[in-house]
């Protein structure tokens, strides 16, 4: 191994800084993987356990009451009021364009 560690052409892939990337990166994957090994599995549910359904009943109990509905007529929404427009058409909109183009 050389002394100089920067003697090393760096396209090669020998440097100290790629080493070292190599390594971290190499145990941060196998730090992921063995927390991913180490969590603790479920154990499958037995075959023969009842299923996991309730059944309410609710035949003894008497529910009474009455409807309840609103009382009085309807009430129609009011027709809305027609307005005349608020745009006015300027008859005289061309010759004020043409007299300040003449003021220019």
């Amino acid at each position: 191994m050389p002394a100089d560690l920067c003697s090393l052409a760096p396209s090669q892939g020998n440097t100290a800084m790629q080493k070292l990337a190599r390594l971290v990166i190499g145990l941060a994957i196998t730090a992921s993987a063995t927390t991913a090994l180490a969590q603790e599995k479920k154990p499958a549910a037995a075959a023969d356990s009842a299923p996991k359904t309730k059944v309410y009943d609710f035949s003894g109990d008497t529910i009474e009451g009455d409807l309840i509905k609103p009382e009085g007529s309807t009430v129609d929404a009011r027709d809305f009021v027609k307005h005349s427009s608020l745009i006015r058409i300027r008859k005289d909109f061309i010759q004020e364009i043409v007299k300040s183009a003449e003021d220019l």
